[in-house]
């Protein structure tokens, strides 16, 4: 083949995406002296780590955290690269990770003894589940599973209310996804090995490091694949580029739209647990204010009851700059419904609830930031949850290489143990490569090794058969 874009000649791998599974997919196999071309639709890389510093602020709309630092390869790779990180420890959705002000439905802050109780039952209810969940039909529910174990308890009407809303709240927030569509197995890894950090000067420097001496065409949305036993061949933005092999890092929404053509189509078992997964409605909103006006010692701000049905969450992100700020989630239901409203009457709705709890001492915000992930063509969601009937295997599923290893799919859906995170979409990069070359490369060697230049093309090609 002699096939070439731009001038440059045939190249050994297409990637597809310019997101932390596609950089990372693309440096390792370049490191290997293999010929890699990156194409991304988006004028940055990063993908959904994304930040904003206009107004000289630093705001992460995508990716924020690495939830816990322990054994985390993100971790090791933005010491390496000397990125910055503030301890910021949220331990997922849970009740008592970090101080908690806890507000019952009358908008009156729970007392200690009160918020011990109640976080009690929440850990009762989740020591259920941990017996139930087992047991569980292929086709149930999260909410399924948690009314059973809230059943079990015996509890009044207004005791299990409760905690019947903190688990909706738990579903909504860590998955975007209302309860009753979240698979029973949709959480079962909500949990955090080790502290969290944040990144004071955003998420986006890590995706730079990333790109790094790579070739990556910006502004170049890709249509179609076509594997076969000759490789791949790729049309992006009218023009085509072939090549031994493709990894596809684009996200599950736009793999679900149809305006990436794969063809031929997806084997039926990686096509099979695709069907099973699907994109989240999931969007941030930051408030910024010129003091603070809420609970001094805490990290976060809970209300109960149907006032909190959408806001019912408030982070205080002061420490990350100094600046007074909170950050609140439209999930699941809320993020549909607030879709087609401006951002006054976003931010009017959540002051209103904010109100409720501090009075008049809420002021105007000096600046908001509302994200629209939904509305991205390039994402289509924040991130995939598993449906009714899917299992935590459709993940790997996913990443079955294709047509002999011609075509490989990665990016934080194709990840087992911690979907919907940074270090899955990485993992998933390092898999691909590892998949694609037949052998083990050394995943540190992503952060310690800086990608080999293009070579002539006397490497070992990929493998296709």
């Amino acid at each position: 083949m002699t096939d070439s874009v731009d001038g440059l000649r045939e190249v050994d791998v297409i990637v597809v995406g310019a997101g932390v599974s596609g950089l990372t997919a693309g440096r390792l196999l370049q490191q290997q002296g293999l010929r890699v071309v990156v194409l991304e639709a988006r004028e940055r890389v990063g993908g959904r780590v994304w930040t904003d510093r206009s107004g000289g602020l630093v705001t992460d709309l995508g990716a924020s955290w690495i939830h816990g630092v322990n054994g985390s390869p993100v971790a090791a790779a933005a010491d390496a690269f000397g990125l910055p990180t503030v301890e910021f420890t949220v331990g997922g959705y849970q009740p008592d990770s970090r101080p908690i002000a806890h507000y019952s439905p009358d908008g009156v802050r729970l007392t200690d003894e009160e918020a011990v109780r109640y976080v009690a039952d929440i850990h009762a209810v989740d020591e259920a589940l941990s017996g139930i969940l087992p047991a569980s039909a292929p086709d149930a529910s999260y909410r399924d599973v948690t009314d059973e174990a809230l059943a079990a308890q015996g509890w009044d009407d207004e005791r299990t209310q409760r905690v019947r809303e903190y688990l909706e709240h738990r579903a909504e927030e860590q998955y975007g996804a209302w309860i009753e569509d979240l698979a029973a197995h949709g959480l079962d890894d909500d949990s955090i090995d080790g502290h969290e950090v944040v990144f004071p000067d955003g998420y986006d420097r890590l995706a730079e490091h990333l790109a790094e001496g790579l070739d990556i065409r910006l502004g170049r949305a890709v249509d179609a694949v076509e594997w076969g036993s000759e490789g791949v061949a790729v049309t992006a933005s009218g023009e085509e580029l072939r090549a031994n092999a493709a990894v596809v890092t684009v996200p599950v929404g736009v793999l679900r739209s149809g305006d990436l053509r794969i063809t031929p189509s997806l084997p039926g078992p990686v096509q099979e647990a695709l069907d099973r997964l699907t994109m989240n409605d999931f969007e941030k909103v930051f408030l910024r204010f010129s003091a603070k006006f809420w609970d001094e010692d805490v990290y976060a701000i809970r209300q109960q009851g149907p006032e909190g049905v959408w806001w019912h969450s408030f982070y205080d992100l002061t420490p990350l700059h100094g600046v007074p700020t909170l950050l609140t989630f439209a999930a699941g239901p809320a993020a549909r419904a607030i879709r087609d409203w401006s951002e006054d009457r976003v931010v009017g709705s959540v002051l209103d609830q904010l109100r409720r709890l501090y009075g008049e001492r809420v002021e105007e915000p000096t600046s908001v930031h509302l994200t629209a992930w939904h509305a991205d063509p390039w994402a289509r969601g924040s991130y995939a949850y598993m449906t009714l009937g899917s299992t935590t295997a459709d993940h790997d599923a996913l990443a079955e290489p294709i047509g002999g290893g011609a075509l490989h799919l990665a990016g934080e859906a194709t990840w087992t143990d911690d979907p919907a995170t940074v270090t899955a979409a990485l993992l998933s990069g390092h898999r691909a490569a590892e998949n694609l070359l037949g052998r083990a490369v050394p995943l540190e060697s992503l952060w310690t090794l800086p990608p080999a230049p293009p070579t002539d093309g006397d490497a070992e090609a990929p493998r296709t058969s």
